[in-house]
């Protein structure tokens, strides 16, 4: 099993397996190699579980088919966005009981959306490519960032109350959705 090390100014080591199927271990700058090797090594039964896992899930649900992302296709996805995702923020916010600032639409690389201390939204045009209720998932959970602007449990409760069934959208975004 190939594990990628990333070192950073952190205090624990964590380990991740993504959806590519690579086990990425991120761990502290001054911890030794031997370290972080013995604790991969007591951590295997959890990353062979968690791999034979992801390989499953991906197996039920392939990837999407890749769309050629020209100009032309991110502009009607931005057109479309704009149509749709302010009117799904409008009747959630008022669900969850918050008030918001502006709407953005935007190609983003990292993120499927994104929520300002003032209240501004961002959302990925890509989300367009997504089942309704996915878009719902992205839509209500930057919402809650206006009551929570963290992951902490009381973010997730907020996002819960209005979508109990909130893990398995989340989750459909984790499957190697990717951009």
């Amino acid at each position: 099993m190939e594990v990628n090390i990333i070192r950073s100014n952190r205090k624990t080591i964590a380990i991740q397996v993504n959806p590519d199927c690579t086990v990425t271990v991120r761990a502290p700058k001054r911890i030794a190699t031997r370290d972080i090797e013995q604790f991969v090594h007591e951590k295997e039964p959890w990353i062979r579980k968690h791999l034979a896992q992801m390989k499953e899930r991906q197996a039920q649900n392939p990837p999407m088919e890749p769309q050629a992302l020209t100009k032309e296709v991110l502009e009607e996805l931005t057109a479309r966005a704009k149509e749709y995702i302010p009117d799904r923020v409008a009747y959630f916010a008022k669900i969850v009981g918050v008030d918001y600032g502006r709407i953005t639409i935007r190609h983003q690389k990292t993120r499927w959306g994104s929520c300002s201390s003032k209240g501004n939204l961002n959302f990925n045009c890509l989300l367009m490519r997504m089942p309704p209720e996915v878009i719902d998932y992205v839509v209500v959970h930057e919402l809650c960032h206006r009551k929570e602007m963290n992951h902490s449990k009381a973010f997730w409760h907020e996002v819960e109350k209005v979508l109990p069934d909130y893990k398995r959208r989340r989750q459909w975004l984790k499957q190697g959705r990717s951009f």
